[in-house]
């Protein structure tokens, strides 16, 4: 699903509500929710997962065309961890339907 097809459902959902202003309600959700990964703080969908940050240490890598030694430096990853009622729903929607192939 993408972020447009997200504000379409929306839409579809909530009928008093306008494409503009679900467009804004889920722009102003994930401009909050990436401000606050930036401040490092965590974030808690109950039922669905949670998303926090993690610290990778700086490292020696290494250049695959050249072969020559890189320093990759220190970062911090966003992750995201599904909570346990998400991980049933997929299951069981696994079990339903099997996955299309590529």
């Amino acid at each position: 699903m993408t972020k447009r097809q997200l504000i379409e459902e929306l839409v579809a959902r909530c009928e008093e509500m306008s494409h503009r202003d679900s467009e804004a309600v889920v722009n102003a959700m994930f401009d909050e929710m990436a401000l606050g990964l930036a401040r490092g703080e965590r974030i808690e969908i109950r039922g669905f997962g949670s998303f926090g940050v993690k610290q990778r240490r700086a490292r020696q890598g290494r250049n695959p065309k050249t072969g020559e030694p890189v320093v990759v430096a220190a970062k911090r990853i966003p992750f995201f961890r599904a909570g346990k009622e998400l991980r049933a729903e997929v299951n069981v929607e696994a079990r339903v339907r099997p996955a299309r192939s590529a």
